[in-house]
């Protein structure tokens, strides 16, 4: 694309990854009320995603956190949020950067958001191998996923290709 264009779908994703640090934020201040609790989807291997090794040979290219019941210090900061999870009763500690995060969603209130994450804007170390299985952590529970008519909004539709 040429540099002289405007990156509207960029810009748009930017704005509503900003809906995610909100919503992070006020987490971090008030803790979580009624039955909000959050799933967020990252990408493990992108520049600035810190966690334990035993994690990223189960995840290594994205996961999916809950943030409802055992978190602790949650900390959101204005590129990335640190927060400390317990994994087979073990408390670890995760960093992730806003940019690496694929999917959003709060079931309690019906509400969801997907991004696109470019390899190419980041300046990973490609091990050449295209034949990797990509591991993802199992869906939430079919009572968990959104209804018919829930605010899920993917900016696809809004990409030039």
């Amino acid at each position: 694309m040429p540099e002289d264009s405007l990156r509207y779908d960029k810009m748009v994703e930017d704005a509503l990854r900003g809906v995610v640090r909100d919503a992070l934020v006020q987490t971090a201040e008030t803790g979580l009320f009624g039955d909000h609790h959050f799933y967020i989807t990252f990408r493990t291997r992108l520049p600035g995603v810190h966690l334990p090794p035993h994690i990223m040979a189960r995840h290594p290219e994205e996961m999916t956190i809950v943030l409802q019941h055992q978190y602790w210090g949650l900390e959101v900061a204005e590129e990335s949020f640190a927060v400390t999870l317990s994994f087979s009763g073990a408390s670890e500690r995760l960093h992730i950067p806003f940019a690496a995060v694929t999917g959003f969603a709060d079931p309690s209130a019906k509400f969801g958001l997907q991004f696109q994450v470019e390899d190419d804007e980041f300046n990973e170390d490609d091990d050449g191998d295209e034949d990797a299985v990509s591991v993802t952590s199992a869906p939430p529970p079919q009572d968990e996923i959104p209804a018919e008519g829930a605010k899920v909004i993917a900016l696809d539709a809004f990409r030039k290709k």
